[in-house]
């Protein structure tokens, strides 16, 4: 269980790109720190048992934000929903820390096949959609209006219906490849 100065530090990280007092202070004032508060809330309540609480917070989510965060999703520190208006994030789907949604985003399945894993990092581009038991790897970036069906790799960068990699950025090496060849430096 996550704190909400944890989540209001972070946050400010990912969205002010900073952590001192007034970027901190400032995030409090976010819409995403008010819905990571009532997800916080949520989950104490599903922690406690206490009955009725977890949809009643969600309903008020819901209404508020206008944002969907189904009863059991897992959320890292920090995410920032840019644009909480028509986002869902569905069924058991776990989010990593600073994840960024750029906003009418669904992450998810209909379907009782599984849902996606979003590692740290990621940024989700407006209105793309991560269906199905898939993984995100750490700092991927997924593109406005793609749909993914597949896993991607870390450091990746993903577009299309069905999405697609277009680009892979090695950040330890500073070394940038193109499609799924990886380059080495001087090659």
């Amino acid at each position: 269980m996550f704190s909400l100065l944890e989540d209001a530090i972070e946050l400010s990280r990912v969205a002010m790109g900073s952590v001192d007092k007034k970027s901190v202070a400032r995030s409090l004032l976010l819409d995403s720190f008010a819905v990571l508060a009532f997800t916080r809330a949520r989950e104490a309540a599903r922690r406690y048992h206490v009955v009725g609480m977890n949809r009643a917070l969600r309903l008020a989510q819901t209404a508020l934000y206008a944002i969907e965060i189904g009863k059991d999703v897992e959320m890292g520190r920090g995410v920032y929903f840019v644009h909480t208006v028509g986002t869902v994030v569905g069924g058991t789907a776990r989010v990593g820390a600073r994840v960024r949604f750029m906003g009418n985003n669904t992450i998810g399945t209909a379907k009782d096949n599984g849902c996606p894993v979003i590692e740290d990092d990621v940024v989700v581009g407006c209105g793309a959609r991560i269906l199905g038991p898939v993984r995100i790897g750490a700092r991927a970036i997924i593109g406005a209006n793609s749909v993914v069906l597949e896993d991607v790799p870390p450091d990746t960068i993903v577009v299309g219906a069905p999405a697609r990699p277009v680009k892979h950025q090695s950040v330890e090496a500073g070394v940038e490849t193109h499609g799924t060849q990886h380059a080495t430096p001087g090659s």
